[in-house]
């Protein structure tokens, strides 16, 4: 089971180092994430989602290959490849995997201007090597789906952060 880590920071470039932080760690086995993204609320209001991973780009690829196959048995394959690049980009950008964008937008509304929260969707970790290596960043947890203890925890550890 994932839990859910929602944690503000006052510029979308501190959370975006966070997020830089925690992929490296993943690089390590130190955290397994099923999904990371930084939204950010731009000084005029609106709301900019900066995912790690693009659906349409890994459809699109996907399709072409699959399509390039299945032409390769009629005779057509550039047609083949055409249309399952198609395909797989439409089912792609469809595709709503990790956390919910519908989510994101909402919790982003409470930011004020010119601030970034970092969503983490969390499998498997190892806290006592990972909170340090974002402990100086500082930020403030919004949300989790932590245990009450775990949370505490979790926001004495990073809003303790200079």
């Amino acid at each position: 089971m994932s839990n859910l880590i929602v944690i503000s920071y006052p510029d979308v470039a501190t959370a975006t180092a966070v997020r830089d932080r925690l992929l490296d760690l993943q690089r390590q086995n130190l955290i397994t994430m099923e999904d990371v993204a930084v939204v950010e609320r731009r000084r005029d209001g609106k709301i900019k989602m900066h995912q790690a991973s693009n659906m349409a780009g890994m459809g699109a690829a996907s399709g072409a290959l699959w399509g390039g196959l299945i032409g390769l048995l009629f005779f057509m394959p550039l047609f083949g490849m055409a249309l399952g690049a198609a395909t797989g980009a439409a089912g792609g950008a469809m595709a709503d995997i990790g956390v919910n964008d519908d989510f994101m937008r909402q919790v982003s509304e409470r930011l004020e201007p010119g601030m970034a929260a970092l969503f983490v969707l969390v499998v498997r970790s190892t806290p006592d090597k990972v909170i340090p290596e974002i402990k100086p960043f500082g930020g403030n947890v919004l949300q989790t789906s932590l245990s009450h203890e775990e949370e505490a925890q979790l926001r004495e550890m990073v809003q303790g952060a200079v």
